[in-house]
């Protein structure tokens, strides 16, 4: 029961993110939400791979937290520098 409750509140904030990447006014909006949509696909294969008990979940959640990582401070030095401070 408590699986299906937090599949549901995972779905609703990464819904929630779509409507900020959709809507966002900058793109620092953007990224974050791009950034808390990740950890909401992570929690949701981490509650996954729990249920199951399954391990080889976790390889996956290793790799989208690096790519994750580098994918934002990417965008933030993107974004630093497009805005002059170097």
């Amino acid at each position: 029961m408590i699986t299906i409750f937090a599949l549901g509140a995972l779905t609703f904030t990464a819904s929630c993110c779509g409507y900020r990447i959709w809507k966002g006014p900058t793109l620092s909006d953007r990224v974050a939400a791009l950034d808390v949509a990740l950890i909401s696909l992570m929690s949701a294969i981490a509650i996954y791979a729990g249920e199951t008990g399954e391990t080889t979940y976790l390889n996956l959640l290793v790799v989208l937290a690096v790519v994750g990582f580098t994918a934002t401070v990417a965008a933030t030095r993107y974004i630093d520098t497009k805005d002059g401070a170097k």
